[in-house]
């Protein structure tokens, strides 16, 4: 396998890791597939580094304690989590621990592959996310404090209508506050959102 283009999927989903597969084989991406975390966890040490595309939600072992043990054996892989509808807060905890990304289901194939570049550019230059923060910083202070307040709830997995709820606005308002907090901070989705977020800082609600 070429040492810089390695890609393992972990996912107990049949169809998931098939589609994936062909998608990044067709890229030139050498692909190896895990039915299970344990099963890839047992063939990490052996492996040539790369990026591990994990779902979150698994039996036996999830992708954040897959990801927890990495990090406690300090295997050089980049992690891009892989999240239904509601996970957003379990999403950002494993990105606060260093995951590249996390990607919603149903996702294009375009965001698989934008998520891969960031994490091969991250395993080339570790030293560039310092730069990254100081960039992120500066975006986030142009936010308002209101803005600030959507953004957290935003972290926190927070839908819209609860998010107006807590602070006691309209939805509406709320949609208008998101839409500027994502253009004030170049992003252009929510799981870049909360990397730009937890870049400049930001620690999510534990709520």
């Amino acid at each position: 396998m070429p040492r810089d283009r390695c890609v393992y999927i972990v996912d107990d989903d049949e169809a998931v890791r098939d589609s994936l597969s062909a998608l990044l084989e067709a890229r030139a991406y050498a692909v190896r597939s895990f039915a299970s975390a344990p099963e890839f966890l047992n063939a990490a040490v052996s492996l040539a580094p790369g990026c591990v595309i994990v779902d979150i939600r698994m039996p036996e072992m999830d992708g954040l304690e897959l990801q927890r043990r990495l990090v406690d054996r300090r295997l050089p892989f980049e992690l891009v989590v892989i999240t239904g509808h509601g996970d957003v807060p379990l999403a950002v905890r494993a990105m606060k621990a260093g995951a590249v990304d996390f990607i919603e289901k149903p996702f294009a194939s375009n965001t698989i592959l934008d998520s891969l570049a960031a994490a091969f550019s991250r395993l080339a230059a570790p030293g560039e996310t310092d730069a990254a923060a100081a960039a992120a910083q500066s975006k986030l202070a142009l936010l308002s404090r209101r803005e600030r307040e959507v953004l957290e709830g935003l972290l926190a997995g927070l839908p819209n209508k609860s998010i107006a709820h807590d602070l006691t606005i309209s939805p509406r308002t709320v949609e208008i506050h998101r839409a500027r907090v994502m253009d004030k901070m170049g992003a252009r989705n929510l799981s870049e959102l909360v990397r730009l977020a937890l870049s400049a800082g930001v620690q999510p609600s534990s709520r």
